[in-house]
């Protein structure tokens, strides 16, 4: 059984990975803002905790994380608030989760990011091109930490049924995925820590998720 603390819990992919994990015997505990979120949080196994990733402050979130092996950087404004509300939880939420690890002495840290050609060749809003150069410098900030990381970079995000099959890599064509299959290949992540320090770009694919992760061992 591995403690594993989700930030971001409530979203799409944390309350996935909830499931998983629950399912596979681990712990699980998942920041949650809303009361409602609470019980649907409940519903996919986790032990809801109550708390916003913009008000917590470093001290008050490694209380939180106190005890847990893995984090699962998960949150994001989703385009939400415009660009000061992903400055505050893409941007600087993640900084305090890194920092707060550290204090709360949870060495492996888990950060859902975005491919980097997302959207590319296409006309986007100032807020679209803020938010790729928030998530680039969230990257750089968990990447230059004492933390063993992992940093997974899904395609575009689908909401279709997971097929198990991915295409995981250290740079690879652009393409979509489903939620599921990014929820699938964390929790795989999590069960096979020599994937260590290393960012993985992921798109749908013909690979099994459990093959896929085990070829990113040790690179």
């Amino acid at each position: 059984m591995t403690r594993v603390f989700i930030i971001g819990g409530a979203g799409q992919i944390g309350r996935r990975l909830s499931r998983i994990l629950s399912n596979n015997g681990h712990d699980v505990r998942a920041l949650c803002r809303k009361p409602d979120q609470e019980t649907l949080l409940r519903q996919q196994g986790a032990e809801p905790v109550r708390g916003s990733l913009t008000e917590l402050d470093e001290d008050a979130l490694a209380a939180y994380l106190t005890g847990s092996e893995v984090v699962v950087f998960t949150a994001g404004a989703g385009g939400k608030g415009g660009q000061e509300m992903t400055n505050a939880v893409d941007g600087e939420g993640l900084k305090t989760a890194v920092a707060a690890a550290l204090k709360a002495r949870v060495s492996r840290f888990l950060l859902v990011s975005a491919f980097p050609e997302a959207a590319r060749g296409q006309s986007v809003s100032d807020t679209f091109e803020n938010y790729m150069r928030v998530k680039k410098m969230a990257d750089v900030a968990l990447a230059q930490s004492a933390l063993d990381w992992v940093i997974l970079r899904p395609g575009t995000l689908r909401d279709e049924p997971g097929t198990g099959l991915v295409h995981a890599g250290l740079a690879i064509p652009y393409g979509d995925v489903p939620r599921d299959d990014v929820a699938a290949t964390l929790a795989e992540i999590i069960e096979q820590p020599g994937v260590s320090r290393i960012i993985i770009e992921l798109t749908a694919g013909e690979v099994p998720v459990r093959e896929a992760v085990q070829k990113m061992a040790g690179r």
